[in-house]
């Protein structure tokens, strides 16, 4: 490894990072360890907050947020609602493509139609989105459902793909990572971002170079960012004490103290803005052709009483969670103190719900992952202990999240887990219309249960059409209580994040989503 004198990452939330400030003296490959691989290079392959995260490196939008979570210009210069119908964007003149390409309109209409495809798993990122049209090579129009300033959040993960590139390498349409299929954008790239792709090696290394001619101002000094994903807690923490990495971005909590005990190595930790689910398949049958036992509401709620969140806290989480009984975190708007409670763990009650329903000793397939929520595997097993200590009979399906999460999403499972950081919007209006809301168009995108409540719909469609912000959260959290009440989801924690870096690292900036975009970087002198 190069010795790195110092490094650092620039600020990214006021009120949500921790401070710091350092230079490097030179500049310097990054390696950057994570407990799990991106899914895909497409942007527009899955909708998952850590692949858009590590994707923002490469690609970029109109719009960005800025280190305040406010949005800024990114390829849009400027932009302007037009009666209340569409949204008129200036384009930035002078970028170009990582293959020298121009960046023109044409990109963006290609950009915008490739992600609102049908087949678009993103498309629920763009709920409000109708149709785009080029106006002249720096200007274009994109019409919306509704006039409502949360299109411009939605729109920060909308990442443009040069239109010609698109073309010759016959990938205008999107890839599917759930479904399997891949493209030439799966393993390659073409963005306007301030890296560029080197190489990319699935489950070994993601090699990043950085983009000398990035339009934007240049606030470090990496030549190299290697992204390398280690599964292994115990072999991520051998490498960062060893410096064959520089950070891990992923520290496992159990080893927290003992790091923070060492000299060599520095800690961040703090409770991230995603929160972590349990949540039910509510077809009419379940995989096996069963009768599904999931839509009778009383068997959701014993599965509830089961789950003792806070001693999964202590003694899984080792107290760095914050049990929750809200589907969203305080940060988020539209969040409800008022819906954040939660019942005791009670397993004579759940029992007795399980009678009630003739459900007594329900067997039951509880699918997880091991490599994607923090601790995952091991407070599965603990509610899984609960679910028996309640009357319930469960077995694990566990798996990394390259097997199960196809599964999740075609809905081969009974019942499985969820987490939801509200990307892109920061806003409640993210999990309702993506995961909540019944599954139609836009609409339901990540509603991988199945599960239908028309009332909330309703209300959702209502909040996408509200042009004042205090009567949109109050539809907002009209529809959580519905969600709530229905047990269409269990909320268990919002997850603790930590990074952890060797003595190369001054210091690195942690903000609560753990989304580092393209700011994630070395300060130069």
């Amino acid at each position: 490894m190069p010795n790195i004198s110092k490094l650092a990452v620039t600020k990214l939330a006021a009120a949500l990072a921790l401070s710091v400030s350092a230079f490097a003296a030179q500049a310097e490959t990054v390696k950057w360890a994570s407990r799990a691989d991106i899914y895909s290079l497409d942007p527009n392959s899955i909708p998952s907050t850590s692949n858009l995260a590590f994707l923002n490196h490469i690609y970029e939008g109109l719009v960005r947020y800025d280190k305040t979570f406010g949005l800024e210009p990114a390829l849009a210069t400027e932009w302007q609602l037009v009666d209340n119908k569409f949204w008129r964007f200036k384009l930035r003149e002078g970028v170009k493509f990582h293959d020298g390409a121009d960046f023109t309109a044409d990109d963006v209409v290609a950009s915008f139609k490739r992600a609102a495809d049908p087949t678009s798993p993103l498309k629920g990122n763009m709920p409000l989105f109708k149709d785009v049209r080029k106006i002249d090579d720096h200007t274009v129009e994109i019409d919306v459902t509704s006039p409502s300033s949360l299109f411009l959040n939605d729109i920060t993960n909308i990442f443009i793909f040069d239109a010609g590139w698109l073309k010759a390498n016959n990938t205008e349409l999107p890839t599917r990572y759930d479904e399997g299929k891949e493209g030439y954008a799966t393993s390659n790239t073409n963005g306007t971002g301030p890296f560029k792709l080197e190489s990319r090696k699935p489950d070994a290394m993601t090699v990043l170079l950085v983009n000398d001619g990035w339009w934007d101002e240049k606030k470090h000094n990496i030549d190299r960012l290697e992204f390398i994903p280690i599964t292994s807690a115990a072999t991520r923490i051998a490498a960062l004490l060893s410096g064959e990495v520089d950070i891990v971005d992923s520290a496992p909590i159990q080893d927290l103290e003992r790091l923070k005990a060492d000299p060599s190595v520095k800690v961040l930790n703090q409770t991230e803005l995603r929160t972590v689910f349990v949540a039910f398949n509510r077809r009419d049958k379940l995989p096996s052709g069963a009768e599904n036992p999931f839509n009778d509401i009383r068997v959701r709620q014993a599965f509830e009483l089961a789950i003792d969140r806070d001693m999964i806290n202590k003694r899984v989480m080792r107290g760095l969670a914050r049990p929750s009984g809200s589907l969203i975190a305080p940060d988020i708007a539209g969040y409800s103190a008022e819906l954040d409670t939660y019942q005791p763990a009670d397993p004579e009650k759940a029992k007795a719900l399980l009678a009630e329903a003739g459900k007594e000793g329900l067997p039951l397939t509880y699918t997880c992952m091991n490599d994607e929520s923090i601790n995952e595997e091991d407070w599965c097993q603990a509610i899984s202990n609960l679910l028996s200590r309640a009357g319930f009979q469960p077995s694990i399906d566990m798996g990394p999240r390259a097997v199960q999460s196809p599964k999740r999403s075609k809905g081969d499972t009974e019942v499985f887990n969820l987490s939801w950081a509200n990307e892109p919007t920061l806003d409640a209006f993210s999990l309702l219309s993506q995961v909540l809301a019944t599954k139609e168009g836009t609409f339901g995108v990540s509603n991988y249960g199945g599960w239908s409540a028309p009332a909330l719909d309703a209300l959702v469609k209502q909040a996408a059409e509200a042009t004042d912000p205090a009567e949109r959260l109050k539809l907002e959290a009209e529809a959580l209580k519905i969600a709530k009440d229905e047990v269409l989801m269990i909320p268990l924690h919002q997850q603790p994040i930590a990074w952890a870096t060797n003595a190369s690292i001054e210091a690195i900036d942690l903000r609560a989503d753990n989304k580092p975009r393209h700011w994630f970087t070395v300060v130069g002198e």
